[in-house]
């Protein structure tokens, strides 16, 4: 994070002294003496656009109003799907007994190197 910060100082900086030489370039410009003004140039004339011919417009043969008929086709009637045989039922053996549960001691057995020692 350090060198982020030091980068974004050094960044600053060099821009700052860049802008310290458009400032003098600028300041050397407004210094120069004025330029000479331009002569008067005459505008050049065009000659003038040639003219567009018109051209004969063509003649659209006319479209037929009603469109001819087709005729229906006729399909052949599907197939009938094959007949599947029957699938016997099946029956599940029964679900074995529950086992007992194994019941978790509530008694906290007490560790014979955590007890102090005896008093003399």
């Amino acid at each position: 994070m350090a060198s982020f910060k030091c980068f974004i100082l050094t960044f600053f900086i060099a821009l700052a002294i860049s802008n310290i030489n458009v400032a003098q370039a600028a300041r050397r410009l407004l210094q120069l003496p004025p330029l000479p003004s331009l002569p008067n140039l005459s505008k050049p004339t065009l000659p003038p656009l040639p003219t567009i011919p018109s051209l004969p417009q063509p003649t659209l043969p006319t479209l037929p109003t009603t469109q001819p008929s087709l005729p229906k086709p006729t399909l052949p009637p599907l197939p009938s799907l094959p007949t599947m045989p029957s699938v016997p039922k099946v029956t599940l053996p029964p679900l074995p007994s529950m086992l007992p549960l194994p019941t978790i001691p509530t008694a906290i057995p007490s560790i014979p190197f955590l007890t102090p020692p005896p008093g003399n």
